[in-house]
């Protein structure tokens, strides 16, 4: 028999594996005979696919990451009515399936914008675009919660937006250096209290237990 070859299977499963090292060691510390390893595959079969190792990473930000923002949160964000329960919501369910391993090993698009924005343009282009995105989709959310009148008047969706996508990877780079999960509780607790006042009093005092909640739950 014929053993029938999917490329786009392939394809994927080239990427997985390089993400999968890259979170662990870095893109530079990325090794093709690793990515050989783990998908079984020759070197001609990974080089049909890919030009050259830094192909493999863009793809990854293009394909894998941003996807997932895609994911996680534009698309939940675009729904809510409330951005603030929504953001609670999308951190807890991070947090809570999010292992002592995934916590050292931190945010795979934080780490790549350490580590790759300052010496590869390619990079910071396609990691920035993914960032202005993100910021995008959560100042919409706060604009569309203004009008609501879940938000508060008062607030600059896209500073905001900004500062909160700052603070979510701070955190995730604190945690991952300290490797700690109290720390990434008491963070979380604070930016919870900083979620909850974005609200209108009249949301704030109609919200559960009337307090500001944990994103870690």
């Amino acid at each position: 028999m014929t053993l029938q070859r999917n490329p786009d299977e392939t394809r994927q499963r080239i990427l997985d594996a390089a993400l999968e090292e890259i979170h662990l060691r870095g893109f530079q510390g990325m090794r093709v005979d690793q990515l050989l390893e783990r998908t079984g595959l020759t070197k001609g079969a990974l080089y049909h696919h890919f030009a050259n190792k830094m192909s493999i990473g863009y793809a990854i930000v293009e394909e894998i990451l941003e996807k997932e923002i895609l994911e996680k949160w534009v698309g939940p964000l675009a729904k809510t009515n409330n951005p603030v329960e929504c953001i609670i919501e999308i951190c807890r369910t991070e947090s809570q399936s999010m292992s002592p391993d995934e916590l050292e090993k931190g945010c795979p698009i934080n780490n790549l914008s350490q580590e790759m924005s300052p010496i590869d343009e390619g990079f910071r282009e396609r990691l920035a675009g993914v960032y202005q995105m993100w910021i995008e989709s959560i100042a919409n959310a706060l604009r569309k919660g203004q009008s609501n009148n879940v938000i508060r008047k008062d607030i600059k969706p896209d500073n905001v937006a900004k500062f909160l996508l700052a603070a979510l990877q701070g955190i995730i780079g604190v945690a991952k250096c300290c490797k700690s999960e109290e720390s990434l509780d008491d963070m979380g607790e604070c930016l919870g209290e900083y979620l909850f006042q974005l609200q209108t009093p009249e949301i704030q005092a109609s919200a559960a237990q009337k307090k500001a909640p944990n994103l870690r739950g």
